[in-house]
């Protein structure tokens, strides 16, 4: 089985979050910390976590990205411990049995980001999730990354990234196209 844990590759996610998540916290949308907020007034910090936060397990503060790691069943158990504990600590649960059955419920969804439609997403990949919302409703989207798509990608930007390039160009070909403004106001005088 795999389950989403936070990563963060820089400072970043301490910076953009009022609370981020510590790496390697096993990992849940959280669109459920936003239940009793006025999505439409969010700002600053509130609404850079209900756009792009994962929530952690432990902490429920929050990272831009997550990463597919293989789990064993314990783990996934006190994963859901460890979430049920914070909704009932943190958000108020009504009892431990709701707090329960509300993280079973996370830690499969969770679970299920996992997988590339039957198959599993490999070990590595990294998530990260778009959240909006409208007419009432709140939508989340994710995309996948591997890790070595990620490097590659980062590889190629480095390596073409330059603020000027010489480019050579044989003008023995060249039309040369000349612009009369003067007379081009004066066409635009006349009536037609």
């Amino acid at each position: 089985m795999r389950l989403l844990k936070t990563i963060q590759l820089d400072v970043s996610d301490t910076l953009v979050f009022e609370h981020a998540a510590m790496p390697g916290e096993w990992a849940v949308t959280g669109s459920f910390l936003f239940m009793n907020d006025d999505l439409a007034q969010l700002g600053g910090k509130r609404r850079a976590a209900f756009r792009q936060g994962f929530a952690g397990v432990s902490s429920l503060g929050f990272s831009t990205l997550a990463i597919v790691t293989l789990v064993q069943p314990h783990e996934v158990e006190q994963a859901t411990q460890d979430l049920a504990q914070s909704l009932l600590d943190q958000l108020g649960a009504p009892d431990l049995m709701a707090a329960l059955e509300a993280a079973r419920d996370e830690i499969r969804f969770s679970a299920s980001l996992c997988m590339n439609g039957t198959e599993p997403y490999p070990e590595g990949t990294v998530i990260a999730m778009t959240r909006s919302h409208e007419d009432g409703e709140i939508t989340e989207q994710f995309r996948s990354l591997s890790r070595r798509q990620a490097r590659q990608a980062e590889d190629d930007w480095h390596s073409d990234a330059r603020a000027f390039s010489i480019i050579e160009v044989d003008d023995t070909d060249a039309v040369e196209e000349r612009i009369d403004l003067v007379a081009l106001i004066k066409d635009e005088d006349q009536p037609s």
